[in-house]
């Protein structure tokens, strides 16, 4: 049962969607980072719901550092933050127990746990659990920006609708990185809205495309097989509930296309490496080339809907009709984007702890 992920700067997620607390330990932190609780506080509202595009649950996420801060920097210890859930209604799943929601690992969850997991609001599982990596992910994300590292999420798509492309990256950036709802196109972003209450209106959801971009990241990071950049990414990001893809570059798009046109040319800008183009998403032999890293994230739509869905009963072993109640997302995409800027910080911040040591990211005195 492995819960822990990293491995010179690990992350290890705890508890349940209905139990007291959510949490998350983090080992390998350098001592000597600034720990800004405002703006872990503000990471946290970026994945919290709001008005009709997102779930009726609003936790406030009052959360606690326990261990590995002192007089606001870390230790260098394991540094321990817990949320508490303080607007679980469990009722509404002792219900549907034996009945397996489709897209849901109520099933999955079953046969690996042989009954005894916690079922409510999807337990484990729940992508109430991100509030923790988000959390975590906000104590390094400072860190990496003092280093020069920026990073940043939009909805390039959602439901056919389409934001506009990544321009001027670090303008792009500062605007995302202050919005609630991640559009570069205050028009697209009023589409997307509608096309959420549509589908909510309907019973139904949506789900999209998110674009990150990753800026000052030095070129030589990652390993050239198993924990090549993209595959430590792909590894963080696959681990978020709802991604079902993720996509370096111009990657699919450029499957019928000619290595003349894919490849990016080289070239000296003053003393300084770069490349005419980003086709590859500033990764090539799965190490970091000092362009912006770049891919994307296909995030599913919300498996728990308002219709009449055909399912089976898992301990009676017979079909059955699902009708789900309670309160549900009818978007998480737009909530999802914190998620993968936490779980990009810390794969990053993993890899830079890796390559230049544990002092890293640190302040030191």
């Amino acid at each position: 049962m492995k819960n822990s992920f990293g491995n010179y700067l690990s992350v290890t997620l705890f508890g349940e969607s209905h139990g007291p607390a959510i949490g998350v330990v983090l080992d390998g932190l350098a001592p000597g980072i600034p720990v800004d609780t405002e703006f872990i506080a503000s990471q946290l509202a970026k994945r919290r719901p709001e008005g009709k595009t997102g779930t009726a649950r609003r936790e406030e996420d009052h959360f606690s550092i326990l261990s590995g801060v002192f007089e606001g920097y870390t230790t260098g210890t394991p540094l321990c933050i817990t949320i508490p859930n303080e607007k679980a209604v469990s009722k509404d799943y002792s219900v549907t127990r034996p009945l397996a929601r489709p897209g849901h690992a109520d099933y999955t969850a079953y046969c690996k746990y042989h009954g005894f997991e916690d079922y409510r609001g999807g337990g484990h599982f729940s992508g109430r659990i991100t509030a923790a990596l988000v959390a975590a992910g906000a104590v390094v994300i400072p860190a990496l920006k003092q280093k020069g590292i920026v990073l940043g999420t939009h909805i390039q798509r959602l439901a056919g609708v389409e934001d506009r492309a990544f321009g001027q990256l670090e303008e792009d950036l500062e605007t995302l990185n202050s919005q609630t709802f991640a559009v570069l196109d205050e028009a697209a972003a009023a589409r997307m809205r509608e096309e959420i209450l549509k589908a909510a209106a309907e019973g139904d959801s949506v789900g999209g495309l998110l674009e990150t971009a990753v800026t000052g990241l030095p070129a030589g990071l990652g390993e050239p097989w198993f924990d090549s950049m993209e595959s430590m990414l792909s590894h963080g990001l696959f681990s978020i509930p709802a991604v079902k893809g993720v996509a370096f570059g111009d990657a699919f798009a450029m499957a019928d296309a000619r290595g003349s046109e894919y490849n990016d040319p080289f070239r000296m800008e003053e003393d300084r490496v770069v490349t005419t183009s980003n086709h590859n998403g500033g990764i090539n032999g799965g190490i970091t080339n000092g362009m912006p890293v770049i891919f994307r994230c296909m995030v599913k739509p919300t498996p728990s809907i308002f219709k009449e869905q055909p399912t089976v009963n898992f301990m009676e072993k017979k079909d059955e009709t699902l009708n789900i109640q309670g309160r549900h997302d009818p978007a998480i995409i737009h909530r999802a984007r914190a998620v993968v800027d936490a779980v990009t910080a810390l794969v990053l911040a993993d890899a830079l702890t890796g390559r230049y040591g544990t002092d890293y990211l640190g302040d030191m005195k």
